[in-house]
């Protein structure tokens, strides 16, 4: 029997997942953004029954990259029975500013 995992966005995954849905909508048309809605809502419910299915990040201990689309990816922790969505970032994001984003939502 597994256990049901809470899965939530920090404060800056919720700013950083309106930026981009309002991006994709704006540049790309609603039916762009709704594929990405699919594809973020399957990789929630992937990690959500398989917390640690996705690699660990060499960034900083105990965070997990989990990637969405080509261009983009979430990175998260396990905290017991939470999981917790850090921030959302663009593949192509500088890692080192990616680190400064991170280490401020410990």
């Amino acid at each position: 029997m597994s256990s049901k995992h809470t899965i939530y966005l920090s404060p800056v995954a919720e700013l950083k997942l309106d930026k981009l849905l309002e991006y994709l909508n704006s540049e790309w048309g609603h039916q762009s953004k709704s594929n990405f809605l699919k594809d973020l809502d399957s990789a929630i419910r992937r990690i959500e029954k398989f917390p640690e299915s996705s690699p660990k990040t060499n960034l900083m201990g105990g965070f997990y990259k989990c990637v969405i689309s080509k261009q983009t990816s979430f990175y998260y922790r396990i905290k017991g029975l939470d999981i917790e969505i850090i921030t959302l970032s663009d593949n192509r994001q500088n890692p080192k500013e990616l680190l400064k984003e991170i280490k401020k939502n410990r």
